[in-house]
């Protein structure tokens, strides 16, 4: 059996991991640029400022991905290489270099698949008040208006936000990405709302203002939890931990998808934040759960849940994505994250029943430590072995009756891996920082075969 035969196979990757050229063309400062620059923020003292030099190098980039087959590509935009300020004047240049990317894509028979907002929040509006300003999210529709206006006669593939939890509590409770603050409850929890109605705006706007036919989705990071046996009992509890406010706190699935898809918060959370209730306005969930086409989604470990276990939380906001090595998983990546492979049967399935939408998996992927073996070639057996493990929860998934219609591994190339620098390694490409060689890993050639034969071969 192989997947759907229109099923999308693609890599994924961010502007500010691979493109480099920070300075390059009237770009503006993102908060990672700022905080790459405090001391002891980043591994090494490293940044983004020259990464994989996707910039100057994306004909080449594109190349590698033809040879490997590709049929899609997930790629970001740079807000602040499109709009410096993050508002206001539009740099031509930047919008000349993503018009030109799609042209070179397109020549090569891959389809863009575009994620308007990957963490690389303009500075300019952060020092104003980010997203915790009720303008926040209007400020993201006039970006997303600029972006569709020039690049829909060619795209019809889009993707809002990438990852929100992420870039809203790591980077504005924990402090570990950017911008690095450590915000209170009650900002915390409307900076959630904030970016909520960002994203239903975006799509309004896309709609809107897309001169094709539009295929629009989200992409959240996927806390998946996996039954440890099959029996009822287990996979009732793995269903019931994927969106309770007490397994995964503010991190829940639910905080971050039911509002986007049901169109409300999930029943006790509002409740839950007391005094620190966000402001929301008339209409705001209206805006947020403006109809999408697909459900997209990042996943790459999971946790097992089981009946006679219970471990509730005492604050929805103090835990979040599960930690530590379970029995069951198989061991750990580079990252320390569990490498379980049956998260992308479970995640697919528990997303598909609650929310009915055709699921596109926009990243899933193996940290390692990759290096040239002496015959010049990288040999990656644990990413193919990862990968393949993983692939076959997704095709099994399909097979009983999942809507599953693409799948983008991360990442195309080995690229800046946001606080961790340059010590983590995602790529099917090897890149040599140094040198800016690429070499394409053992891993490319195997998931060429994947793509050739849509499956089949797993």
């Amino acid at each position: 059996m192989s997947f759907c035969k229109d099923f999308i196979w693609g890599t994924s990757t961010a502007a500010y991991q691979i493109e480099g050229g920070w300075d390059q063309d009237g770009r503006g400062l993102s908060v990672w640029d700022a905080l790459c620059r405090r001391k002891g923020a980043i591994w090494n003292g490293q940044s983004g400022d020259q990464a994989c030099d996707h910039y100057n190098r994306y004909k080449e980039d594109i190349e590698l991905m033809s040879q490997m087959g590709l049929q899609g590509y997930r790629l970001s935009i740079s807000w602040p290489r499109i709009m410096p300020g993050g508002k206001g004047a539009v740099n031509q240049k930047g919008l000349d270099f993503y018009d030109a990317l799609i042209d070179e894509l397109l020549s090569k028979n891959i389809t863009p698949y575009i994620t308007l907002f990957h963490w690389d929040y303009p500075y300019d509006l952060y020092k104003t008040g980010g997203w915790l300003c009720q303008e926040s999210p209007d400020w993201f529709a006039d970006y997303a208006k600029i972006v569709v206006e020039k690049l829909s006669d060619r795209v019809q593939n889009w993707m809002t936000l990438n990852e929100p939890q992420c870039f809203v509590l790591l980077g504005h409770k924990d402090g570990c990405h950017a911008p690095g603050d450590k915000y209170h409850r009650g900002q915390i929890f409307q900076i959630v709302h904030n970016t909520l109605l960002a994203h239903g705006k975006a799509v309004h706007t896309i709609r809107e203002f897309s001169k094709t036919k539009t295929h629009i989705g989200y992409a959240p990071v996927g806390t998946v939890h996996i039954p440890e046996t099959e029996t009822t009992e287990d996979i009732e509890a793995a269903r019931r931990d994927m969106f309770s406010l007490e397994t995964d706190g503010i991190w829940s699935n639910g905080v971050w998808m039911d509002p986007v898809f049901l169109g409300k918060y999930p029943e006790g959370y509002l409740e839950a934040t007391g005094i620190h209730h966000p402001i929301i306005k008339d209409g705001d969930m209206e805006i947020i759960s403006q109809p999408l086409d697909f459900f997209g989604v990042n996943t790459y470990s999971g946790s097992y849940s089981a009946a006679e276990k219970s471990e509730p939380a005492s604050d929805i906001i103090t835990r979040h994505s599960p930690t530590g090595t379970h029995p069951k998983s198989m061991g750990e990546t580079a990252f320390g994250w569990p490498v379980t492979p049956e998260c992308l049967y479970w995640g697919p399935k528990f997303f598909y029943e609650r929310y009915g939408k055709p699921v596109i998996i926009t990243e899933n992927g193996l940290a390692n430590t990759d290096w040239p073996s002496i015959d010049g070639k990288v040999h990656d057996p644990q990413r193919i072995d990862f990968l393949g493990r993983y692939l076959r929860q997704l095709k099994r998934a399909a097979g009983q009756g999942v809507d599953i219609r693409g799948y983008f591994q991360w990442s195309l190339l080995d690229n800046f891996e946001w606080a961790e620098g340059y010590s983590k390694r995602f790529g099917l490409v090897y890149v040599d920082y140094n040198t800016q060689q690429r070499i394409m890993k053992d891993s490319a050639y195997w998931y060429k075969e994947v793509i050739d034969t849509n499956g089949e071969n797993l």
